[in-house]
C-alpha cells in the first residue's frame, strides 16, 4: 500500500493581503490598509494543505529560509495533516518567500519575494519518499527555477514508477510561456485557467486552446472563473458551472479547485464529481481570506461541505 495518496514538490511561503487601498499608489505617502491576513500562501502549498485537509494523506518536500516566516509556513502545513518531514531549511542571508497581495474589487496586484522558493532542486528531492504514493502534483512551473530542467525527467521517473501526474503551471511573471511543451508529454492531468490555456496555445479562442492541449495530454481540465470549469478526456468533455457564493477573498481559488478535483479523482470518481468538486472546494476557499483559512477551520469546512456535495452525488 502506497504510503501516500499524494506527493507534492514545491514552494512554501506565506501571503500577506493588504485590504482597501486606493487603486493608484501615490509615491512618498503613507496609504492605510482597512484590514489584512497573514495566511499560507503559494500554489504548491495551498494545494497540499487543502487536499490534507479533505482527508488525503500528503506529502511535501520544499525549501524554507531559517527565519520565522519559513517556520510559521511549516506549522501551518503541518497542521493540516501535511508531512513535512522533507522540507529542507536553507541556510544564509536568504530568507523564505512572501507574497504580498493588494486585494482590490475583482482585481489585485501580486508582489514576490522569491527567496528561497528559486532554490528547491534536484538534490533536495527525496526521489523515494517522493514515488511512495499513488499520484504526484506539480504547482507554479515558472517559479521553480531551480528544478526546472530536471522536471520532464523526474515526472518520466515517477510515472515509471507507476504513479500519475497532475501539473498547473501557473502563471509565467515574465509572460513568455515556454517549456510546458517538453513537460506535457509526461503529465497524465492538466490544470490551466483560461489564461493559461490560450497564452500556452498562442490563441485568443478558448475552444482552438482546448483542441490543441486535450491532444497532448490523456485530461485536460480548464478552470473558467466565474463560469465554473471544464474537462476534456479524449471524444469526452464535461463542463460543470461555478458556485454562487458571497465571495470574501478570490486568493487561492484556482489551488482549491485543484485539490478538490484531485481529491475525488483519486477516489475513481467520474469527471462530473471531479468538477463538481473542484468548483466546491473553489467556493469554499473564496469564503475566508486567503487559500486557507476556510479548509482550517473544520466546523465551517464541515458544514459547507455537506450542504453542498459533488453534483453526481446528490
Amino acid at each position: 500500500m502506497a504510503r501516500f495518496d499524494v506527493t507534492i514538490a514545491g514552494e512554501l511561503n506565506l501571503d500577506l493581503i493588504l485590504y482597501g487601498l486606493p487603486d493608484v499608489l501615490p509615491p512618498e505617502r503613507e496609504l492605510l490598509a482597512s484590514d489584512m491576513m497573514l495566511t499560507l500562501g503559494s500554489s504548491s502549498a495551498i494545494v497540499a494543505h487543502n487536499l490534507a485537509a479533505l482527508g488525503s494523506r500528503v506529502g511535501f518536500i520544499s525549501c524554507i529560509g531559517s527565519d520565522q516566516l519559513g517556520q510559521m509556513a511549516l506549522e501551518r502545513l503541518a497542521a493540516a495533516g501535511v508531512d513535512v518531514a522533507k522540507v529542507s531549511r536553507i541556510p544564509g542571508l536568504v530568507k523564505t518567500g512572501l507574497t504580498v497581495l493588494l486585494q482590490r474589487e475583482g482585481w489585485r496586484n501580486i508582489l514576490t519575494y522569491p527567496g528561497t522558493i528559486f532554490d528547491l532542486k534536484p538534490e533536495h528531492l527525496d526521489f523515494d519518499y517522493l514515488s511512495s504514493s499513488k499520484h504526484f502534483h506539480l504547482s507554479s512551473y515558472y517559479l521553480q527555477k531551480g528544478l526546472q530542467p530536471y522536471i520532464p525527467q523526474l515526472l518520466q521517473k515517477l510515472r515509471s514508477k507507476g504513479l500519475t501526474v497532475s501539473f498547473d503551471c501557473n502563471d509565467d511573471p515574465d509572460d513568455h510561456w515556454t517549456g510546458i511543451q517538453e513537460v506535457l508529454p509526461h503529465v497524465d492531468v492538466f490544470l490551466p485557467n483560461e489564461r493559461e490555456a490560450k497564452r500556452i496555445a498562442g490563441t485568443d479562442d478558448l475552444e482552438t486552446a482546448i483542441d490543441q492541449l486535450a491532444a497532448q495530454v490523456p485530461l485536460l481540465v480548464v478552470k473558467l472563473g466565474p463560469e465554473g470549469a471544464l474537462a476534456r478526456r479524449g471524444k469526452e468533455q464535461v463542463f460543470s458551472p461555478a458556485m454562487k457564493v458571497d465571495v470574501v477573498d478570490p486568493v487561492g481559488a484556482g489551488d482549491s479547485f485543484d485539490a478538490g478535483f484531485l481529491y475525488e479523482l483519486l477516489r475513481g470518481a467520474d469527471l462530473a464529481t471531479c468538477l463538481s468538486s473542484g468548483n466546491t472546494a473553489g467556493a469554499l476557499s473564496v469564503t475566508r481570506p486567503g487559500g486557507t483559512e476556510a479548509f482550517c477551520d473544520p466546523e465551517h469546512r464541515k458544514r459547507f461541505l455537506n450542504e453542498h456535495p459533488p453534483s453526481s452525488a446528490k
